[in-house]
């Protein structure tokens, strides 16, 4: 499936690219300017960011179920990070200030 049709990126490339970054190293942080690294491109409307890191997060899980060999004792990766998205969104004040302080 086409990921990114700024630069004709797919899901396989993603993950071949996930999966031969964390041969080399299981515990490096994954991020999408990898990718674009990688493949000698750059985000162009970052609309695709979203799905790659998604891509990145299940890709990450599947390799250190398969490394570790047993699941039971691994946190679900995808899970934690659907509450720490939720955690960061509750209250709507991302920037931590009292709503008065702007002049507009």
């Amino acid at each position: 499936m086409l990921v990114c049709q700024c630069n004709l990126i797919s899901t396989k490339d993603i993950e071949n690219i996930v999966v031969d970054l964390l041969d080399e190293d299981p515990w490096q942080l994954v991020v999408p300017a990898h990718i674009y690294r990688e493949l000698g491109k750059r985000g162009q409307c970052c609309g695709c960011v979203p799905n790659i890191v998604d891509i990145i997060g299940k890709v990450t899980e599947t390799y250190h179920l398969k490394l570790a060999g047993n699941a039971a004792n691994l946190v679900d990766v995808r899970t934690r990070m659907k509450t720490l998205r939720k955690s960061t969104r509750q209250g709507g004040e991302s920037e931590r200030r009292r709503k008065d302080h702007r002049a507009a």
